[in-house]
Parts: C-alpha cells; sequence; structure tokens
C-alpha cells in the first residue's frame, strides 16, 4: 500500500529482545546509534530535546515528546519531522508519531518502526519531510543493527 501519511520499516536483529529494548529506551544509548544527543532520559509523558550529532546537520535540535514506553514492546514519541531550517519555528506544526514495535523472534528480535502523521505536515513541506524521513528510517535501521550486534 502507498501512502503519504504512513512510513513503515522492519528488520530482524540478530540480538536479545532486551538488548534491544535498552537500546531504544536508554536516551544515552538511543542517542549513540541515532546520531543525537540528548539533554535527558526517556520518561512517558515528558520532552526531552537534543542536538543532532550527524555531520552536516549539527544545527538540528529534536524535541521528542515522549508517548508510550511499554517495556521490551513499544516505545514511541512525537517529534516535528524533519526540522533543517533554522528560520522556521516547527513548534506551530504538528507532530508525527513515531512507534517502535518490538517482538522476540526465535532468538532474535523484530522490530517494526512506524511514523506516521505526515498527511497532516503543511503541504509546503510534506513531501519533502516524508521522503527525508523514509530515506532516514533506513539508515537507522542500519545504525541500530550495528549498534546491537556489533557488525
Amino acid at each position: 500500500m502507498n501512502t503519504t501519511d504512513r512510513i513503515e520499516k522492519n528488520i530482524v536483529l540478530r540480538s536479545p529482545l532486551s538488548r534491544v529494548w535498552r537500546a531504544l529506551a536508554d536516551a544515552r544509548e538511543f542517542g549513540q546509534w541515532f546520531c543525537v544527543a540528548l539533554d535527558g532520559p526517556f520518561v512517558e509523558g515528558q520532552t526531552v530535546s537534543g542536538k543532532v550529532t550527524l555531520a552536516g546537520y549539527e544545527h538540528i535540535r529534536v524535541k521528542l515528546a515522549v508517548d508510550k514506553l511499554v517495556p521490551q514492546k513499544l516505545f514511541s514519541y512525537r517529534w516535528h519531522p524533519y526540522p533543517v531550517d533554522p528560520k522556521v519555528d516547527y513548534s506551530l506544526e504538528p507532530m508525527t508519531l513515531v512507534e517502535f514495535h518490538l517482538e522476540e523472534k526465535e532468538g532474535a528480535t523484530a522490530l517494526t518502526i512506524v511514523e506516521s502523521g505526515f498527511d497532516r505536515i503543511p503541504l509546503a513541506r510534506r513531501a519533502e519531510a516524508f521522503r527525508m524521513n523514509d530515506e532516514g528510517w533506513l539508515g537507522q535501521l542500519k545504525n541500530i543493527e550495528r549498534h546491537v550486534t556489533g557488525s
């Protein structure tokens, strides 16, 4: 199904569920593979922010409004997708919802990443935000795989 509102990516990580959960739910570890230096822990109902550490994107600050932390099952947050223009106040825009779903699979961990809500992003930047995040999640799958498997 082709949609402009939702991105979904899947990977099976050859790592125990508890290890993948820690890489997601611990803000320090999350920042290591996600390339963002966060200023605090993930707490349901609270917002944590940080500076992107990826070369060429260091001018970007992200805010993650933590939605749910269901141990070893679901981590979700809301954020402003692709907030790259320092002259734009993204806080006036709706946020997308990012969900990390985990499931144990024969000694490995199935991870599904879903980002939804793009149809509510202003039309002038919706397609670019969708395209950049769609590509970005592919890179993040590789990052978390390297982080939890050491390969």
